[in-house]
């Protein structure tokens, strides 16, 4: 199999030497990796000495390094005497805006940017039209900054280009625009700065803005979301002090948001007085206040934990809460061993939440406590009931499997589980319980069929499709970050599944390997998983990076299928990704474990946003992947300690260890985690038999090992 890295196609598309910057320049910019603005130098200083026509593309590069690093000076020397050729002028003029802007020449700024907006494609004239409004107004000429400002706060609304437009209304007398913009900015955007000054603006007008009470709710609520609990229980007081709270219902709100915002600052007592307060409002308020008491007692009491849930469901039947906490009552039976319970909660639920999204999985929870209760029959009925009354649901190929299952526990023959465990495997090619059904197959002395009759193949002839081209002309100048942004553009317009197979192979080859995914994923699954073309599966199960995750396994002695199940997993091989949690880049690594990483490698800590980094996030993947198998000495247990972090590994392992794989999966308390693992499991197992060399056929052991007392524990 032929490997592509994005310095790879550029020789494909427009041969041999038609590029100055070098493939190892072009490779560094990529992968984030600190070297690149050297090379970079390197690459124009030896241009410039041999006058080769492509200084002034290198210098867009050069320059674009510069200011990534904060050195404006150079970035503004180098980009301002450049000169490239058209495709490219649009994305030097913005970059020379950048460059102008940052070294505190506005006007200047906004001439580069105009020449950007008017000469550049759609990917690029939304972000250089923002910038131009803000050159403007930075420049004082906040009246021509307004038709900028218009049409950008329009297109992509944020806090910044919100309250810039508010300003620039304010300048053209447009006060009810800009009351508007100032009001959306305090109350959408609580924990940016700008809402602050937005308030500020608000309140000094006459006369001055009073928000009402639903605003200070939703401002806290926002607050309180963004992890800002102090500053939640701030804007709770500012709408008491204006005595806003007035009736029950009012005050019954208010205390319930205060009593969450209380619990975050470690203020028990007076939470719980909150939730108090809030029970004795409407019913939808003091439902949600019995919930989150409820949920609170998870942390530590199951027991009581489940009566508080089955209080609530109870008391509140037609209220929204009374959906989960009726299916927490059935899977606090069941984490607790209570299957016979678990049974009876789970039915009861299935008769009272006839309407209820969660029916499939409740279904599914009974069929395995029936299943632990080894009373096979019941839990087939169950099992059967579900794949035909949720034939689209995604626990159908679990359905399948555990009905083959619970046959061979039962003791029925190889001749009756065989073809059953045949059906997951053809219905579900890429799932876990393919996974699982192959093994079992095995274990009974029978090969399994085979998943997919061809491992993944590229499309390695055809034009590059005309839509591309512009991306592979910022690819080739090692701007990547537009390359992607025109990328992402072009492929929100496939409409067919031809079209989309020949974007995907092409964003292959331009290493945009997460973009190639998505348009797999929206548009080629049926020929992946259904027709099986091998085509369309190698959009979704790329070796991306292949140089990089190749490398780094081999330096952590861990396997790179296991580094890019994980990444696909993660990220879906993006690497500008962020999480809720703050987890960044293709493995998702988050900034306290890198600094513990770092530690142990004896490097200095890196800063949050070098995490983006492809090159860095692989080799922090890699290494913390390959101490996990040190310690827990199994995929599966790997996965879940990558995810819920070791300590939480170990304790499952310690409580339910003895369970064979499957069952000790399906009982992982936490949803998150027991998905991850499934998909990690199966993207991994598909990985080495589609790359791997090794002639035997990996197995996947189906007995959970106890893990390592000694090892990594962050």
């Amino acid at each position: 199999m032929r490997r592509w890295t994005g310095a790879g196609l550029l020789t494909v598309v427009v041969g041999a030497g038609a590029w100055a910057q070098s493939p190892e320049t072009l490779e560094a910019v990529r992968l984030h990796r600190a070297e690149a603005r050297s090379l970079a130098r390197q690459d124009l200083q030896s241009c410039m000495s041999s006058k080769c026509p492509d200084a002034g593309r290198i210098a867009l590069l050069a320059g674009t390094l510069a200011l990534a690093e904060g050195d404006v000076a150079e970035a503004r020397t180098l980009l301002t005497g450049a000169s490239v050729a058209e495709p490219l002028q649009p994305y030097l003029a913005y970059y020379q805006g950048q460059a102008h802007f940052y070294a505190g020449d506005a006007a200047a700024a906004a001439e580069a940017f105009g020449r950007a907006v008017d000469k550049g494609p759609a990917a690029l004239t939304s972000r250089a039209r923002a910038r131009l409004g803000e050159s403007l107004l930075a420049a004082g000429k906040a009246k021509e900054a307004a038709p900028a400002l218009e049409t950008a706060a329009t297109e992509e609304p944020s806090a910044e280009l919100l309250y810039q437009r508010a300003q620039a209304r304010r300048a053209t007398g447009n006060a009810t625009g800009e009351h508007a913009d100032l009001k959306a900015v305090a109350l959408r955007y609580p924990t940016h700065p700008y809402a602050d000054e937005a308030l500020a603006a608000l309140e000094a007008r006459k006369p001055a803005l009073k928000l009402t009470l639903g605003e200070h709710l939703q401002r806290a609520r926002g607050l309180l979301e963004a992890g800002a609990a102090k500053r939640t229980l701030e804007e709770l007081e500012k709408a008491e002090a204006a005595k806003l709270a007035r009736t029950k219902q009012d005050k019954a709100q208010v205390a319930l948001v205060r009593a969450q915002a209380l619990y975050a600052t470690g203020k028990r007592e007076e939470a719980e007085q909150a939730l108090a307060v809030a029970r004795q409002g409407p019913p939808a308020v003091a439902a949600e206040a019995a919930y989150v008491t409820a949920r609170r007692a998870l942390k530590s009491d199951n027991t009581k934990a489940r009566e508080l849930m089955a209080s609530v469901e109870k008391t509140w039947p037609k209220e929204s809460v009374a959906d989960d906490a009726g299916f927490y009552v059935g899977w606090l039976d069941l984490q607790e061993g209570h299957f016979e319970e678990a049974v009876k909660s789970f039915t009861a639920f299935d008769q009272r939440h006839a309407r209820s999204r969660k029916r499939d999985e409740a279904m599914w929870y009974r069929a395995l406590a029936h299943i632990r209760l080894e009373q096979y029959g019941k839990a087939r009925e169950v099992l059967g009931t579900l794949a035909d009354t949720f034939s689209r649901s995604s626990l159908v190929p679990q359905a399948r499997y555990w009905a083959a299952r619970s046959q061979e526990l039962e003791g029925a023959k190889a001749d009756v589980t065989g073809p059953a465990y045949e059906t997951v495997i053809t219905t579900a090619p890429n799932s876990y319980y393919a996974l699982l059904a192959s093994e079992r197959l095995r274990a009974l002395g029978r090969q399994p069929p085979a998943k997919f009759p061809e491992a993944p193949k590229h499309l390695e002839t055809g034009e590059v499709p005309p839509e591309l081209k512009l991306a592979v002309a910022l690819t080739g100048a090692g701007l990547f970050r537009d390359a992607a942004e025109e990328v992402q553009a072009r492929t929100s317009r496939i409409r067919n599944q031809e079209q989309a197979m020949t974007f995907a192979h092409a964003l292959l080859r331009l290493g945009e390997y997460g973009h190639a995914h998505a348009v797999a994923a929206r548009h080629l699954w049926g020929r992946a998983f259904g027709a099986r073309v091998p085509e369309a599966l190698a959009a979704f199960y790329p070796r991306a990076f292949a140089n990089a995750v190749e490398s780094e396994a081999t330096r952590y002695q861990v396997s790179p299928f296991l580094v890019w199940a994980i990444m696909r997993r993660e990220s879906a091989f993006r690497p500008e990704v962020a999480s809720a949690a703050d987890a960044r880049g293709l493995m998702q690594v988050i900034p306290p474990t890198a600094r513990a990483i770092a530690k142990k490698l004896s490097e200095p800590e890196p800063a949050p946003a070098e995490l983006f980094s492809p090159s860095l996030s692989i080799r922090y993947g890699a290494w913390y992947l390959s101490q996990l198998m040190k310690r827990f000495s199994h995929p599966a247990l790997a996965a879940a300690a990558y995810n819920a972090g070791p300590d939480a590994a170990v304790k499952w392992v310690k409580e339910k260890g003895a369970l064979p794989l499957d069952l000790f999966v399906e009982e992982i308390p936490f949803r998150e985690t027991r998905g991850y693992v499934k998909q990690v499991l199966a993207d991994l197992y598909l990985y080495q038999s589609f790359y791997g060399k090794e002639a035997a056929t990996q197995r996947l052991s189906l007995t959970v090992p106890s893990p390592a007392t000694e090892g990594v524990s962050f």
